[in-house]
């Protein structure tokens, strides 16, 4: 496995690729980002103007919120360097790690890979940013398929730290380490999945927004109450606590009964538990309740961990400005 020099190409000069460009060269990185779409020699010149005007944009906001300083803003679009891939000087020997990110169409994935393995020496990773195509789907288009995988990034790329990564059957467990390193080093949170359509995040959140596409569907409640009550009810509780995490705090029993009513009221198969809800029950692993359930609950120190999450909810809710202090004064109200 290569050590990290600070090379970093990316194959395909699209949204994702230019944020995914941005979050390396904001971390110190070279950034080659080459385009592999068809354009004159002045529509490129035009669209390397527009893009790098479009990431200044995104680092002028980071600018105005703190988070950069003003005068480092140059600095960093200089690390990033636009060619063609027909061009010479795109350093394809150089490069630690290729990511792919080119449009989800089978044969311009064929032809980028196509391209990246005759250039790229043949120990160097390549990672497809694939929302649609598995791991193991499109380790078929590459050579060497042990230094393949999926690392998927979430929009806007440089600013969600999560990446949820998916090796296929023959990833090497080493370019699996390398590419965990690397997306920690520069503040990513990856996480591992199997090669699955959907990944972890998409699957969740398809379900999510068809649920409440159907909320206004069915005249449950207008788009704006739904949006409010995912914002401040539903997504906060999930900032601090995950899905499964929630589970175990109200009970694996909670949600299965929830399920079912939901089910025979609703007249849906979509609300049926999970099977494997029904099995925790049986195992009695319900959660909190009996010290374990998705999770593995220390007793002694449940109190504290129950202690410090409420904390962090509270935190959070400070932040936002969706907790008021108490009153001083009682209220008086008139008769």
């Amino acid at each position: 496995m290569k050590s990290i020099r600070g090379c970093i190409l990316i194959a395909g000069a699209g949204r994702m690729g230019r944020g995914i460009a941005l979050t390396f060269a904001y971390q110190g990185f070279q950034v080659m980002l080459i385009d592999f779409k068809r354009r004159t020699e002045q529509e490129f010149e035009q669209y390397v103007i527009t893009a790098k005007q479009e990431m200044r944009g995104q680092l002028s906001i980071l600018s105005q919120s703190g988070i950069l300083p003003e005068e480092t803003i140059g600095l960093v679009l200089d690390r990033i360097h636009i060619r063609t891939k027909e061009e010479g000087d795109c350093q394809w020997e150089q490069a630690d790690i290729v990511f792919e990110a080119v449009p989800e169409i089978a044969e311009a994935k064929r032809e980028a890979f196509k391209c990246i393995c005759l250039k790229v020496p043949s120990e160097v990773p390549i990672a497809s940013t694939s929302s649609a195509y598995s791991a193991n789907e499109l380790a078929e288009m590459v050579t060497q398929k042990e230094r393949f995988l999926n690392t998927h990034w979430l929009n806007p790329a440089y600013l969600i730290p999560l990446v949820e990564v998916s090796p296929g059957t023959a990833t090497n467990e080493k370019v699996l380490r390398h590419v965990f390193q690397l997306l920690e080093r520069i503040g990513k949170v990856p996480v591992k999945c199997a090669p699955s359509p959907g990944y972890i995040v998409p699957r969740v959140q398809a379900l999510a927004m068809n649920e409440a596409a159907r909320l206004v569907e069915d005249g449950v409640a207008s788009p704006e109450d739904i949006d409010k009550a995912v914002r401040v009810g539903f997504g906060l509780r999930f900032a601090v606590l995950g899905l499964l995490e929630f589970i175990d705090w109200g009970g694996a029993d909670t949600l299965y009964h929830a399920s079912n009513h939901l089910q025979r009221s609703l007249g849906t198969d979509r609300f049926t538990p999970a099977q494997i809800i029904q099995e925790k029950i049986e195992q009695g692993e319900i959660g909190l309740k009996t010290g374990r359930g998705f999770y593995s609950f220390d007793e002694k120190g449940m109190d504290q961990y129950q202690l410090e999450t409420i904390k962090k909810f509270i935190h959070l809710l400070e932040h936002l400005g969706l907790i008021r202090k108490p009153a001083v004064e009682p209220l008086v109200t008139k008769d």
